[in-house]
């Protein structure tokens, strides 16, 4: 007898509510990226605010996922797995292109934006390996390893102030200095010290 074939969208149906306000999350980072990319081709400020707008936006739906799976006692490997790919979108590549729309576009400006996302991207996955063995007798992590990839948020809010006050593009703060063959805006190394504290596995930091 023949296995019953599985139905349309079976993946998405075995989904728990907390798992689609984690894809609210991816849907905010993806959104961000895409008005980063009409801002560069239009140079229309609105669009950089609403993707500036987004990374809080992202950021109640990865609080709003944790909540609602302890809530409801959802815990899953794959709510794990799909939470760490949403944030390296939201708090990882977004903020680097919005960083990279805003100017910073030289060839250490790159590599430090590059730099960024693979900290974040290294973070998540020590975090997803090590839950585990950081977790107390009650099953739940005591403290982060490094800082959590959703404080990329704050740089964000500080783009959005660059724009706000007309320092973007040609205007960034601190200007663009010529460091042998690239050039490097001294703004883009918050990215880089970002990043550093997010791979740190000396400083942690209490999860409330």
């Amino acid at each position: 007898m023949s296995e019953p074939r599985p139905k349309h969208f079976s993946m998405i149906r075995g989904f728990h509510l907390a798992d689609f306000l984690t894809l609210g999350n991816a849907a905010c980072g993806v959104g961000a990226v895409f008005l980063a990319m009409l801002y560069t081709a239009t140079l229309e400020e609105t669009y950089f605010y609403i993707a500036a707008a987004l990374a809080p936006a992202a950021f109640a739906f990865d609080v709003m996922d944790g909540r609602v799976a302890r809530w409801r006692q959802q815990h899953s490997a794959l709510g794990r797995e799909l939470d760490s790919l949403a944030d390296v979108i939201s708090f990882g590549v977004a903020p680097a292109t919005l960083a990279f729309a805003a100017g910073m576009t030289g060839g250490w400006d790159a590599a430090i934006l590059i730099y960024f996302v693979c900290c974040g991207v290294s973070r998540l996955a020590r975090y997803n390996v090590t839950a585990e063995q950081l977790s107390g007798a009650d099953a739940k992590v005591k403290y982060f390893e490094g800082t959590p990839i959703p404080t990329s948020v704050l740089l964000t809010g500080i783009l959005a102030i660059c724009a706000w006050k007309g320092r973007i593009g040609d205007e960034l703060w601190g200007g663009g200095w010529s460091v042998g063959p690239w050039i490097l805006h001294p703004v883009v190394l918050l990215f880089a010290v970002s990043g550093t504290l997010m791979i740190s596995k000396t400083l942690r930091i209490p999860k409330l």
